[in-house]
């Protein structure tokens, strides 16, 4: 879509982190166990456990800072090993409008159910699925609402293979009210609307966060937050 097309004006940054050093995510929370480098001035993820572990071995980095709704969040990523998957956390918040990180809600440790099924809502985004035999035979992007496991939208993913990339990707999450789209660089891959029955109220701001599944390593820059306002009479 031509940006002068789009229902929508990106506006003001509101947060951005070159995720370029130890310093650069210093405040970051670490849910599991994961190797957080910095070998080419790029934040990289790598999973400490081993794999065989199943769920124990994945792992969740979360941003700290609160963000508002209507925002297009964009990042960077390399991946530089695989099998395993990418994944971003967004509006995440208790599901009682709690802080992600207030005491009183259930440990979390990168094991999936934590997310799906715990104490937290949000939706969150698979865009690099390198797991099972079936997901690299048909490859989708895939967004989930939880509580719960709703797979609500999907999209073809067009990214190569880790051996065939030649240069970091632009990934793009933008939400505006109760609709949500994922771009890739300047291709979008899909964009979904939240009735707000099917599958419970939409979801405002929150929290997000970089999760893998091992044993994927991947790098990532540039992270960025702006404001995004719909126009008058427009709808995505």
């Amino acid at each position: 879509m031509d940006p002068e097309e789009r229902p929508y004006r990106i506006g003001r940054q509101i947060y951005a982190n070159p995720l370029s050093s130890e310093a650069d995510v210093a405040d970051f929370r670490l849910e599991g166990s994961a190797h957080v480098t910095f070998p080419h001035g790029r934040m990289r993820l790598a999973n400490v456990l081993d794999p065989a572990e199943g769920q124990r071995a994945n792992f969740v980095l979360w941003c700290p800072h609160d963000l508002p709704p209507d925002i297009a969040i964009s990042w960077t990523v390399l991946p530089v090993h695989e099998p395993g998957l990418c994944m971003l956390f967004f509006a995440a918040a208790g599901r009682n409008g709690e802080d992600i990180f207030d005491s009183t809600l259930n440990a979390r440790d990168g094991e999936y159910d934590h997310y799906r099924y715990g104490d937290i809502n949000a939706l969150h985004v698979s865009y690099f699925r390198r797991t099972t035999a079936e997901a690299r035979a048909f490859r989708t992007c895939n967004l989930r609402k939880s509580h719960g496991f709703h797979l609500v939208a999907q999209g073809g993913d067009p990214l190569p293979d880790v051996d065939e990339m030649l240069e970091p990707y632009r990934a793009t999450v933008l939400t505006c009210g109760p609709d949500v789209e994922l771009w890739i660089n300047d291709l979008q891959i899909f964009t979904w609307h939240d009735d707000g029955h099917s599958y419970g109220p939409p979801l405002g701001g929150g929290k997000i966060g970089f999760r893998q599944m091992a044993p994927l390593v991947a790098e990532y820059e540039d992270l960025q937050v702006h404001s995004v306002e719909r126009l008058a009479g427009q709808s995505l």
